[in-house]
């Protein structure tokens, strides 16, 4: 456990984010699975509710899946044409990883999430090299053999983050490609995905959807250069006409990526999108990492530079044998482990007190 100075730095009281869950004080664990609105369990629930019925058509869940790429648009910076859905990370980044040249370079980030580093390993028959090289060093590693940097822009293990400017001028300067996984940053960190040539982002942890709705974005150049591997008939330009044999015509924008659906998720994405377009991102940025400053100020955390953490949302520490996250649990808390470290995430329903019980389970 992390010694503590003796008086944590007192943070401002946050706005009223809480009231829109049915549940959150000491839970810690947006990083792992985001709490559901209310408005997301009504949504879903209704659903429910229509398909029991005999009421639900496949046809009605277009709605929810526009509304949904609405919203993820707003939060993202990016046109609704410009994004693709999907189901998971890996499907999205395999969709990627098949469009890597033979014989091509990719560099990701050593110790990164499996969905983001195991699609290009996956390539290696056709020549395709991966190599590794840490969070730090990613931006100096880029040359002119790079044709991808694949990388998280939140690490999962770690609570890191990646130094997007650098990354994105070496690879202005080599001609590589950006591929950033947002999945630990949008929902608390504002990000411009525009910035990237293509990012993936699972919307069931910070952005509190249900599990199974995850975007792709693209940037307008590179529709041509990706290859469509998952096309079916959700991914032709009139979906509802091209349910059989080929693709009269793929879609003109992003949606000729599209994976097909699992419709009961979409009603419920839709909501929490919804939800988090309409909000500040600056305001839901300095109440999570208000938190978090809070903490490892108090815990005396460092990064990989010896410097004091600041600016994040997840935080982390060294616990080999698990013994601060069974005190977290022991307490209440629902916090996690990851990569030998003790894992806490600060999101829109956690209040200064939920630092004070954690400093509480951890100095008993």
């Amino acid at each position: 456990m992390p010694e503590s100075p003796a008086r944590p730095t007192a943070v401002a009281a946050p706005p009223v984010f809480g009231d829109a869950f049915s549940a959150g004080p000491g839970y810690l664990a947006a990083c792992t699975q985001g709490l559901p609105t209310r408005s997301t369990v009504d949504a879903t629930r209704d659903d429910l509710e229509r398909w029991a019925r005999g009421d639900a058509s496949p046809g009605d869940y277009d709605a929810a899946i526009a509304r949904s790429r609405a919203a993820f648009a707003r939060i993202a910076g990016v046109a609704a044409g410009d994004i693709a859905i999907g189901s998971q990370v890996s499907v999205l980044a395999s969709l990627v990883a098949a469009s890597v040249p033979d014989g091509a370079e990719v560099i990701c980030v050593e110790g990164d999430f499996a969905s983001m580093v195991a699609p290009f390993h996956a390539r290696a028959n056709r020549g395709v090299r991966v190599r590794e090289v840490p969070l730090a060093g990613l931006a100096a590693a880029v040359d002119e053999r790079t044709w991808l940097v694949a990388f998280s822009l939140v690490q999962s293990a770690t609570g890191e983050h990646a130094d997007a400017d650098a990354i994105l001028a070496a690879c202005a300067r080599t001609g590589a490609l950006s591929f950033a996984d947002l999945t630990q940053a949008l929902g608390w960190l504002p990000v411009d995905a525009s910035r990237f040539d293509l990012t993936v982002t699972h919307a069931y942890k910070w952005l509190c959807a249900p599990r199974g709705s995850a975007f792709l974005t693209v940037r307008p150049d590179l529709r041509d250069a990706l290859n469509p591997v998952h096309a079916g008939w959700f991914a032709a330009e009139d979906p509802w006409s091209s349910c059989y044999g080929p693709l009269d015509a793929p879609a003109a924008s992003a949606r000729r990526f599209d994976v097909s659906p699992a419709w009961p998720v979409w009603p419920g994405t839709a909501a929490a999108l919804e939800f988090f377009a309409r909000l500040d991102p600056d305001a839901v940025h300095a109440h999570a990492t208000g938190l978090g400053d809070r903490l490892a100020e108090t815990l005396g955390l460092t990064d990989a530079l010896d410097a004091p953490v600041r600016g994040r949302a997840i935080l982390t520490w060294p616990d080999p044998a698990g013994t601060d996250l069974a005190a977290l649990t022991a307490a209440g808390l629902r916090a996690s482990g990851r990569a030998g470290r003790a894992r806490v995430a600060f999101h829109l329903w956690n209040t200064a007190d939920d630092v004070d019980r954690v400093l509480s389970a951890l100095t008993r």
